[in-house]
């Protein structure tokens, strides 16, 4: 047993090592206190349930975000370097994140993030509920990113996908996927996901612009 002292902080971070490596599914208070060597009800001195346990997941791994942001520089900058923020902490967490996107917030620990992605649209231009609907729409890319990338089930056990076989494609049934056949078979994920991104940038700037 452990002669650090219970905390909710202790017990989060049991669960964010559990779901990391079984699944969100395999969380349990009777196997977080197993974990960690405790008595089950002592748990419940600190979290009360197994879903205000997963609350603290989502919250905890959000306030993980860590922001090198430029108030100088051009919103398109400052919003790619929250993005790819956002990527690294969900490419370091990938099952969590998938509880992160699934739960609403209880608490204020993880809105910092929120609030400061609704400030860099708003300081673009846009308004509180078009700010919003952009940025769900990149953390919907960003999370879509991250299910082509790692590969997640809908009960966010990790999926380890081969790389697409074409085969012997028929060019002549086939010539566009033939074209490609090469680079079907391989990608390069940061790549992919910076092109995707300046798309969706440039995509907001139209639109700003209209």
């Amino acid at each position: 047993m452990s002669a650090e002292p219970l905390s909710r902080p202790r017990i989060v971070a049991a669960a964010i090592d559990l779901i990391e490596r079984e699944g969100a599914d395999a969380v349990s208070m009777r196997r977080i206190a197993a974990d960690l060597g405790v008595g089950v009800m002592s748990l419940y001195n600190h979290v009360p349930n197994k879903s205000a346990l997963l609350d603290g997941v989502a919250e905890t791994v959000l306030s993980k975000i860590e922001f090198i942001d430029d108030p100088d520089a051009g919103w398109p900058d400052r919003v790619r370097a929250q993005a790819l923020a956002f990527r690294q902490i969900a490419h370091h967490h990938p099952r969590c994140t998938m509880v992160v996107v699934s739960r609403r917030l209880q608490s204020t620990a993880g809105l910092p993030a929120v609030e400061r992605a609704l400030a860099t649209l708003h300081s673009a231009g846009f308004d509180g509920r078009d700010a919003l609907r952009v940025l769900r729409v990149f953390i919907a890319y960003i999370v879509g990113s991250l299910l082509r990338e790692v590969g997640v089930t809908p009960t966010f056990a990790p999926v380890h996908c081969s790389d697409i076989q074409v085969g012997d494609v028929d060019p002549l049934l086939f010539p566009r996927v033939n074209g490609v056949a090469a680079e079907l078979a391989e990608c390069d994920h940061e790549a992919e996901f910076a092109f995707g991104l300046d798309l969706l940038i440039q995509a907001i700037a139209v639109r700003l612009a209209g």
